[in-house]
């Protein structure tokens, strides 16, 4: 009996050491969600238990948002919004409204190239969770959808907490969802006392502090648009910022000879065809820079960067120019981040006088 207590006593002992255990600062915690990926790196000093409890928290969090906004599943808050009779208010969650009106304001902004009723033409051209089959649609279907979208389909009340369908409208939130669930990853940190992290939710970034007690900002990198391992086209320091980027070079499909991207103009029905390769959204909120980020990805780079100079953005676009890529940012993103580093960084500023110059592919 006294063998057995003075190993179960060794075994209580381990498993609280085990517990309270410090780890190596930063510390990242990382699996899948959302058929993608979550990196969650830490600056604060933590324990296991504590960095367990962080984890199982946040990951709460991602699970309450694809609960409200998946297209995937038949008992998302969005699913059920989306088979409500027309014309009736629904009542919805105080995240899916606030989404709702994200995506209503920059699509007015926008001049409605960013549309979240655009989901039954994602579903046409075979990226969203109807799965057709991998080819061009007709004309005649490709009208037929194309009369229901409109970002006017639907109605939002933000004080009375409801939105209604006006017309037969399929909502996709996936232009913003995951950027509003990087925010709520973020706001859970910010509640839980965390002075430094970088959120990364499959490519959507925000940084908040620092990445080390020397105040050093957090780096990210913007991918290189083109299919095989990804490599940084550049690198750029963030500190309470975040970062969404939208491009067409990965997900697509080859019908008769022809490449078409994921990337849909809610306002042809088509895929896009200019040579923007990927635009990139500097914003404090996350899901407002997911939204712009696929709004100036359907423009193009002389609309998308007009835009960008009238609504005050900081964006930097990777365009196509033959073999190589040529990369261009917006007024903001130099006066926020300054001059030196866009000079290190070799990047070409816009402006209204060398906008002949960059080729639009159109």
């Amino acid at each position: 009996m006294k063998k057995a207590a003075i190993a179960a006593a060794l075994m209580l002992l381990v498993g609280c050491s085990e517990k309270d255990r410090p780890l190596d600062s930063p510390v990242r915690l990382e699996g899948g969600i959302f058929g993608t990926f979550y990196q969650v790196t830490i600056n604060d000093p933590l324990t296991q238990e504590q960095a367990n409890n962080l984890e199982a928290g946040f990951l709460a969090e991602l699970e309450s948002v694809d609960a409200a906004m998946s297209t995937y599943r038949d008992d998302s808050e969005l699913s059920v919004f989306n088979q409500a009779p027309l014309d009736e208010w629904q009542p919805l969650s105080n995240a899916l409204i606030e989404v709702l009106a994200i995506s209503h304001s920059v699509a007015e902004k926008s001049d409605g190239a960013f549309d979240v009723t655009v989901g039954d033409l994602v579903n046409l051209w075979s990226f969203g969770p109807e799965a057709r089959p991998k080819e061009i649609p007709s004309e005649q279907l490709l009208a037929e959808r194309l009369a229901q979208v409109g970002f006017d389909a639907v109605e939002v009340d933000t004080q009375a907490m409801q939105a209604r369908r006006e017309r037969n409208a399929y909502v996709d939130l996936s232009g913003v969802a995951k950027g509003h669930a990087t925010d709520r990853v973020g706001a859970y940190l910010d509640q839980q006392g965390i002075k430094g992290y970088l959120v990364n939710l499959g490519g959507d970034m925000l940084a908040h502090g620092y990445r080390d007690d020397q105040k050093t900002p957090w780096r990210v990198g913007i991918e290189t648009p083109q299919s095989g391992a990804p490599h940084a086209q550049h690198i750029v320091p963030l500190h309470d910022m975040s970062v969404a980027t939208s491009g067409n070079y990965r997900n697509y499909f080859e019908a008769d000879g022809q490449r078409f991207s994921h990337t849909i103009d809610p306002r042809t029905g088509r895929p896009v065809t200019h040579n923007v390769a990927s635009v990139s959204v500097f914003h404090p909120s996350n899901a407002w820079a997911d939204a712009w980020a696929t709004a100036l990805l359907v423009v193009g780079s002389e609309a998308g960067m007009r835009m960008a100079v009238d609504h005050n953005l900081s964006v930097l676009m990777l365009l196509r120019d033959g073999e190589h890529w040529q990369s261009i940012v917006s007024p903001s993103f130099v006066d926020y981040f300054g001059e030196d580093l866009v000079n290190e960084l070799g990047i070409e500023p816009w402006t209204a006088s060398n906008a002949r110059s960059i080729k639009e592919g159109n």
